[in-house]
């Protein structure tokens, strides 16, 4: 609870008072910590001692339900993207021949 409650004071306090002129310094920052704290989460997890036999525990409910959303998210950019990408790639190429034709 306490992440949740850091993460959203820091969320608020870089939309609301964060200068402009910093924002790319501060998502390299935000890279780097997001790095360290997956680092430490994995270093946490892999130090205790049953750590393997406890995810094999988990069982298959627990691989179908992460396997589901990942579907899910995978499809829904596939058709995202082909729907939004596409249609810009359409608006490129029309700019493009009508920057041609006035040439």
């Amino acid at each position: 609870m306490d992440v949740l409650f850091a993460m959203f004071v820091g969320i608020i306090v870089g939309y609301k008072f964060f200068p402009e002129k910093y924002h790319n310094h501060n998502s390299k920052l935000q890279f780097a910590s997001i790095t360290v704290l997956v680092f430490c989460m994995g270093v946490i997890l892999g130090s205790r001692p049953n750590f393997f036999a406890e995810l094999l525990s988990l069982g298959y409910k627990s691989l179908i339900l992460a396997i589901f959303p990942i579907l899910g998210s995978i499809i829904l950019v596939y058709i995202g993207s082909e729907k939004w990408l596409v249609s810009k790639n359409d608006e490129m190429e029309e700019l493009h021949n009508d920057l041609g034709n006035h040439e």
